[in-house]
Formats: structure tokens, sequence, C-alpha cells
């Protein structure tokens, strides 16, 4: 794909089914983790859903191709009146990486979070991820929290 081509980014629809499958794929083999397909049916379908509860979905096109996607929440905050957006994954394909297509995505999630009235949207990596860091530390600001999960 050409440098010069520019990224299209949009909301999910029913017919990007199997290529939001390939790059979901993609982004959970870079985290080695594997889940059933009625994992991918359910959530795919409640990406689709109007349920507040649920995750919304983004993709970026590049010459009519699926080639990212993003998936983010609102939720309330217990500091803030206004809710908040947490961006849970983003990906871009290996063979388009450099071309704009996470940095396209995390500003279509700040314009989303805006037009939602919850100004703040933050995100999580893990600390190996370099050349996503790279990117995330010039859009966004790292934070000093440190994460703990349920032993």
């Amino acid at each position: 794909m050409a440098d010069n081509t520019s990224v299209q980014v949009r909301p999910l629809v029913a017919s990007d089914r199997d290529r939001w499958g390939v790059l979901w794929t993609g982004y959970l083999d870079y985290y080695e983790t594997t889940l059933p397909p009625e994992i991918y049916d359910v959530y795919f379908d409640r990406l689709l859903g109007d349920d507040p509860r649920d995750y919304s979905c983004l993709v970026a096109e590049v010459d009519g191709k699926l080639v990212g996607l993003t998936h983010y929440l609102f939720h309330r905050h217990g500091w803030k009146v206004e809710d908040t957006c947490y961006l849970q994954d983003l990906y871009a394909d290996p063979d388009v990486r450099g071309m704009g297509v996470g940095r396209a995505l995390i500003e279509a999630v700040y314009a989303a979070a805006d037009a939602a009235g919850a100004p703040s949207v933050y995100w999580l990596t893990q600390d190996f991820n370099h050349t996503a860091r790279q990117l995330y530390d010039r859009i966004g600001t790292k934070s000093p929290f440190i994460k703990y999960t349920r032993s």
C-alpha cells in the first residue's frame, strides 16, 4: 500500500464481520490470547448493538480495505459528573503500520468522546509494546497508575 494513501475511519457495519475477525485475531495473537468462536460472535453482535453498556467499534480503511480497529466504551467515573471513555482495543494490520492508522483511530475515539460529552479518554498497554507506545507518547499522556487484577 502506498504511503500517500489516506486513512478513512468509520463505524463498524455488519458486512465487516469477516475482516473484523481477521483483525481482532491479529490483536489477540499479539497478546498471545485465543478465544472460542462463540466469543467472536457475541462480541461482534454487541459491537453492532445499541446497549450503552457495550463497546462501540470504529474501523480504519485504506484503499477500501479494513486495516484497523478500535473498541471503546463510555462509563461513569466516581470523581466526575460526565462519563469517561475507555479505549480497550486498538489494532492496525502490520502491513500498514506507520501510515497513521493508529493515530486516526485514536483521534476518532477522541472525537466520539467529545461528541458524547466525555472529555476524558484512557487506555492501557503492556510495557513491552514499544512500537505502539511511541505513538501513545505523542498522542496521550502516560499516567503513573499501575494496574492490578484479581488473583
